[in-house]
């Protein structure tokens, strides 16, 4: 018999498609103190399961990473504790500063995964330019993955 644990997992498929349907990430570097330090993010996951963020080059976060690149990201919905969902991610960081690449993911986070033609994102891109050049891409590589889905437990606790 499956022991609770292994009930509200989610199946690789699952955790892609819930993912891919969210926008905010809470992303935890570890401080220079010690302590973590998590912050909310938008973000998008690519189809090779890496998750992209852009932030602020001179940000606490960039600097912790620089030190350490280990990270831990969580992204969680629901209001009862029937609903509860969510994916923990262990995974390791790192700092892209090319314009191109920050540019197209700002690109990918600000058009909520819509398809969008050559113009728009074109027009996309000129619109997030003056931001981007501040900007560095986080870029997680996910080592491992802790989930859980309340709602298979239908009820019974």
């Amino acid at each position: 018999m499956p022991s609770r644990r292994e009930l509200i997992e989610l199946t690789e498929q699952e955790i892609t498609d819930y993912l891919t349907s969210q926008k905010t990430l809470i992303i935890v570097s570890n401080g220079r103190d010690g302590y973590p330090h998590p912050m909310p993010m938008w973000f998008y996951r690519e189809d090779g399961g890496c998750l992209y963020c852009t932030t602020f080059g001179k940000s606490q976060k960039v600097y912790n990473w620089r030190r350490d690149p280990k990270a831990t990201l969580l992204v969680e919905t629901g209001e009862e504790y029937a609903e509860l969902k969510g994916v923990m991610i262990y995974a390791n960081a790192e700092i892209i500063d090319d314009p191109d690449v920050i540019q197209e993911t700002l690109v990918n986070i600000n058009s909520g995964g819509r398809a969008l033609s050559d113009e728009q994102r074109m027009s996309l891109r000129e619109a997030i330019s003056t931001t981007a050049q501040k900007r560095v891409v986080l870029k997680f590589t996910p080592t491992r993955y802790v989930t859980w889905d309340h709602a298979k437990l239908e009820g019974r606790y």
